[in-house]
C-alpha cells in the first residue's frame, strides 16, 4: 500500500506533508518523497526506505519551503525500491509533478509512444510515464495544465489516484482517480 497527501495553504508545506505521511505509515512502504514549490520551481526531495530518512534529508520540512506540495510513501509495483523509483516522479522540465498509488495497465506502451517522442526517462515506474505524458500534451498542444491532465486521462487504463502540481500553475493541486480511493478535506 501507499499513501498520497497534499497541502495547499499558507503555512509552509514540507513539514505538513512529512506529518501526512508520518500519520500513513501503518499502510506499509518501501520509499518516500516530496515536491513543494518554491514560488520559482520545484523541490523534490525523496528517499528509499522509512520515511525518517527523507524527514532527515530535508531536516524535518525546513530545508524546503513553499506552501504547496505534494507526497507519497510508495510501495514498489514497477521498478526496484530506489531513490531513484521513488514518487514524486516529474516531467523532463521538472515543471510536473505526479504522485500515484495505483496501476498504470498500459504504461510500456505510452512510454513507447513517448520515447519514439524523443522523451527521456529516468525512472522504471509508471508514475513518470503519467507525468511525461501530462507534459507532452501542455507542451505539443499548448493547453493548460487541467486540460492537458484531462488528455492523459483519456489515454492511461487502469486504476489509480493522482496527485499533480505543476509550477506553472502555484496555486492549484489537482487531484484524480478511477476505481481507487481519494479523499480531499
Amino acid at each position: 500500500m501507499c499513501g498520497i497527501v497534499g497541502f495547499i495553504g499558507k503555512e509552509e508545506a514540507a513539514p505538513i506533508l512529512l506529518d501526512g505521511l508520518a500519520r500513513l505509515e501503518y499502510r506499509g512502504y518501501d520509499s518516500a518523497g516530496v515536491a513543494v514549490f518554491d514560488g520559482k520551481r520545484l523541490k523534490v526531495a525523496k528517499a528509499k526506505g522509512r520515511l525518517q530518512v527523507l524527514s532527515d534529508m530535508i531536516q524535518a520540512g525546513a530545508a524546503i519551503h513553499g506552501t504547496l506540495g505534494i507526497g507519497h510513501t510508495r510501495w514498489a509495483t514497477h521498478g526496484a525500491p530506489s531513490d531513484v523509483n521513488s514518487h514524486p516522479q516529474v516531467s523532463r522540465s521538472g515543471r510536473i509533478a505526479v504522485v500515484h498509488n495505483g496501476i498504470i495497465e498500459n504504461y510500456a506502451e505510452l512510454k513507447a509512444f513517448l520515447q519514439e517522442q524523443g522523451v527521456p526517462f529516468t525512472s522504471d515506474t509508471d508514475t513518470e510515464v503519467v507525468a511525461q505524458l501530462i507534459e507532452y500534451f501542455y507542451e505539443t498542444d499548448q493547453v493548460g495544465i487541467l486540460e492537458a491532465v484531462g488528455r492523459c486521462l483519456r489515454r492511461i487504463e487502469g486504476a489509480y489516484a493522482l496527485g499533480i502540481i505543476c509550477a506553472d500553475a502555484p496555486d492549484e493541486i489537482i487531484a484524480v482517480r478511477k476505481d481507487s480511493p481519494l479523499i480531499l478535506g
